[in-house]
């Protein structure tokens, strides 16, 4: 009977372990320029970023730079951020926030997990006026002479 109690327990504890460390409770959007973008650590590579969220500070009315630290795990989310750091586009990051930060995982508890880039404004090219060249006609030799 105690080996079963212990069984349970032991479960329970693996579980609740392995919720913590791949679960989330908190997921959202954050939006700016890419600003830093390295692979960190000696034995567990991670990504880390820094999103410049921009910001206007109303008490001086001045812009004041926020800056936002990220990990990144997956490839195609990586290439996607190293496209947007190239392009300096303004993006969306989609994230999930962890409930404990381990080494293995990345350097902070915010990852990564979708990199929308915002529609491109497509503004109307107004055709070029055509200035028309000028007609030249033969001169009439009879009224120059």
């Amino acid at each position: 009977m105690k080996k079963l109690i212990l069984i349970i327990v032991l479960l329970i504890l693996a579980l609740v372990g392995w919720y913590i460390s791949t679960g989330y409770f908190s997921s959202g959007e954050r939006a700016g320029t890419i600003s830093k973008l390295s692979e960190r650590g000696y034995i567990f590579k991670t990504n880390e970023g820094v999103l410049n969220e921009g910001g206007y500070s109303g008490e001086t009315g001045t812009l004041t730079p926020r800056y936002w630290e990220f990990s990144a795990k997956e490839d195609s989310v990586v290439a996607k951020l190293k496209t947007a750091l190239s392009t300096g586009e303004r993006i969306t990051l989609v994230y999930h926030e962890k409930f404990v930060k381990f080494p293995w995982n990345g350097d902070t508890k915010y990852f990564i997990i979708d990199v929308l880039f915002l529609p491109k404004k497509i503004e109307p090219v107004a055709p070029a006026e055509v200035i028309p060249a000028p007609v030249t006609t033969p001169r009439d030799t009879a009224a120059t002479i």
